[in-house]
């Protein structure tokens, strides 16, 4: 079995083990999917976000296939599976998820673009710099620096105070999840567990205190109106940037999923301009 097929094993097994009826989605939204190009050199590791799956990759992902770039979208466990699976990741298991991925991918192409949106921008960013051997570009958007929602820079405060509530036998007064407004209710989950916003905290802090010393070329995109991620977290990454070659793009929408519908086309349209220059 080879890796793109162990990975898809994977997730059937995730799937039949965490399955919930009435919020796991259909298998299609959670598979991870490697979209190939004859001939091409040059692959794309396209990291989905937070509560969502591969699928959401997808639009993007089949344009950038059309461009001549072989895709690979992997799966971040706890994803397309169910919420209650999801609040028993950590960083480090989504990251694990983003490793097998790059491996997948460089079986078939000799130059790896990391990309990811929102969470999945989190992880491309960790990616950078923790490997920069590995890649030759960096593409971030949406990458959640700072939430809108206030409540999602205090998660782990109010883990904290969960863990207490439990330890002394008043669980019923804790609070593990908050309800999600989605984009794309066919996708996302509707719960969002408290102690995944604290982990997306810790992972965004820990790439930008490390982003000065960034060199590869990067670009950071964000949404101007994002109802989830505060305007600031565009420009404080793109500053934080070391390196000369970096372009910042701001995309018009007032929803936070800018890869898929409407604001789609723009999106695509930046990363595939900054594709064509870094080439």
């Amino acid at each position: 079995m080879d890796l793109s097929q162990a990975e898809l094993r994977r997730f059937e097994q995730d799937y039949a083990l965490h399955y919930l009826d009435g919020e796991t989605k259909p298998m299609n939204v959670g598979q991870p999917y490697l979209l190939e190009a004859r001939g091409a050199e040059t692959g794309i590791l396209l990291i989905h976000g937070l509560m969502a799956a591969p699928l959401e990759m997808r639009e993007l992902a089949e344009g950038l296939h059309r461009g001549g770039f072989t895709v690979y979208a992997p799966r971040m466990v706890g994803h397309g599976t169910s919420a209650d699976d999801l609040a028993t990741r950590t960083r480090h298991d989504w990251r694990a998820s983003v490793e097998r991925g790059y491996t997948i991918l460089r079986q078939c192409c000799d130059r790896v673009v990391v990309v990811g949106f929102s969470t999945g921008a989190g992880l491309a960013l960790d990616q950078a710099v923790s490997h920069p051997e590995r890649y030759s570009a960096l593409i971030a958007i949406s990458a959640p620096l700072v939430f809108a929602n206030p409540l999602g820079n205090v998660a782990g405060l109010v883990c904290m105070g969960n863990s207490l509530l439990k330890s002394v036998g008043l669980e019923k007064l804790s609070r593990d999840f908050v309800t999600n407004h989605p984009d794309n209710p066919d996708i996302n989950y509707r719960r969002c567990p408290l102690v995944c916003l604290h982990q997306v905290t810790l992972l965004m802090l820990r790439a930008y205190w490390r982003l000065k010393h960034l060199e590869m070329p990067a670009l950071i995109v964000q949404g101007d109106g994002d109802p989830k991620v505060a305007p600031l977290s565009g420009p404080a990454l793109y500053r934080r940037i070391g390196s000369t070659f970096k372009r910042y793009v701001k995309v018009q929408c007032r929803q936070h999923g800018i890869v898929r519908g409407e604001a789609a086309p723009q999106t695509l349209a930046a990363v595939a301009d900054f594709l064509a220059e870094v080439a």
